[in-house]
């Protein structure tokens, strides 16, 4: 088998590779059901975590998939090789492994980079307390970004709206301003969120109850839709001039980039689902990053979100349209083909080593 036959077609594909993989290596499995949707079929949906190593290894590794839905093919295809080639035999001394599939499991089945409530679980991490973080740029493009009609009248001038701000703001300016993350627009693109959603209460009771005791943590996030196709660009999420920072820097050296620093193919994010291992495991050593694989031209990923809010919020999925829409997003954040997927599972077995090492040091 080559490493692009343990990546899925589908969510409920992925769930059944996962759990047998991770019962053949004698993982620890639990279920969290989504009471509040379900799939395409009609089946239920489950966020699965598996356990491995000894119960009370105080170091933990920890890869997560599908924070952002539809990027779960990618994730989960890592999560499967890693466990089948033999990854948690490889766990050094009093190492242990916890895998996090499916954690937007709506986005991973419905092929959305959102949750059930049009919520990127990667912006709803804040303190919904106090006030949100301001996002002027989108107000200026929010009507462009989701035009009432998907016709050619419409998004000529939609794209006459946004043609103006990129000219005024810059590429990245623009960028920024639609991944930023904003709080005022809920059927918008990247919306926070006004309130902890299921995905987010949910892993920080897996946190809790599984990571409580660690005193030493490693996260890896994957992502998909930026970069060059196929890299796999390790991004810091700790601040830069924090202990956190330092650290990811010492595990994985001169290739990790910052936002902050503007090293990054991400524009500079708040809210992300990482926060939350730190808040929910206060005496454990946190050193989390992202890996981001690139798929396709920025713009190309931008135009495939953009599609898929206006074919939930206006569209008919079952349309000659809706399911051209569906193919466009699914490519854009899981390119087809073998050479992609092995890609993917080359990078993330180095980069896994890289934090496996880190946690021994």
């Amino acid at each position: 088998m080559s490493a692009a036959d343990h990546f899925s077609n589908s969510y409920a594909e992925a769930r059944e590779k996962f759990c047998a993989a991770a019962a053949a290596a004698g993982g620890a499995l639990r279920s969290w059901h989504n009471p509040k949707v379900k799939g395409p079929g009609g089946e239920n949906l489950y966020l699965d975590t598996a356990r491995l190593g000894s119960p009370d290894a105080r170091r933990m590794l920890v890869l997560v998939s599908g924070t952002h839905g539809v990027e779960g093919f990618c994730g989960s295809g890592a999560q499967i090789n890693w466990l089948r080639s033999g990854g948690p035999a490889a766990l050094p001394a009093g190492t242990g492994a916890l895998l996090v599939h499916a954690i937007n499991p709506y986005g991973f089945a419905w092929v959305r980079r959102v949750n059930e409530d049009n919520v990127d679980l990667n912006r709803n991490f804040v303190d919904h307390a106090k006030p949100y973080p301001a996002n002027a740029g989108y107000h200026d493009i929010a009507d462009a970004l989701k035009p009432p009609r998907w016709d050619d009248a419409s998004l000529a001038e939609a794209q006459q709206s946004i043609a103006s701000f990129v000219q005024k703001n810059g590429a990245f300016g623009y960028q920024q301003a639609v991944t930023g993350g904003q709080y005022s627009h809920p059927d918008g693109l990247f919306f926070g969120g006004h309130a902890p959603v299921w995905s987010n209460r949910a892993i920080r009771e897996i946190i809790r109850t599984e990571l409580g005791h660690c005193t030493r943590i490693a996260v890896i996030d994957f992502h998909t839709g930026l970069g060059p196709f196929g890299h796999g660009e390790i991004i810091c999420v700790s601040p830069p001039g924090t202990s956190g920072f330092d650290r990811t820097r010492q595990w994985y050296g001169d290739q990790v980039t910052s936002p902050e620093q503007g090293t990054s193919t991400s524009a500079i994010v708040v809210g992300v689902m990482i926060d939350a291992f730190p808040q929910e495991a206060p005496d454990a050593e946190v050193t989390a990053v992202a890996i981001e694989y690139g798929t396709y031209p920025v713009l190309e990923v931008l135009q495939a979100v953009r599609q898929d809010n206006w074919l939930h919020m206006h569209g008919d999925l079952a349309s000659s349209q809706g399911k051209e829409m569906k193919a466009y997003i699914r490519e854009r954040f899981y390119p087809a083909g073998a050479k992609w997927a092995e890609m993917v599972w080359a990078r993330a077995h180095d980069v896994i080593g890289m934090a496996q090492r880190g946690l021994s040091a």
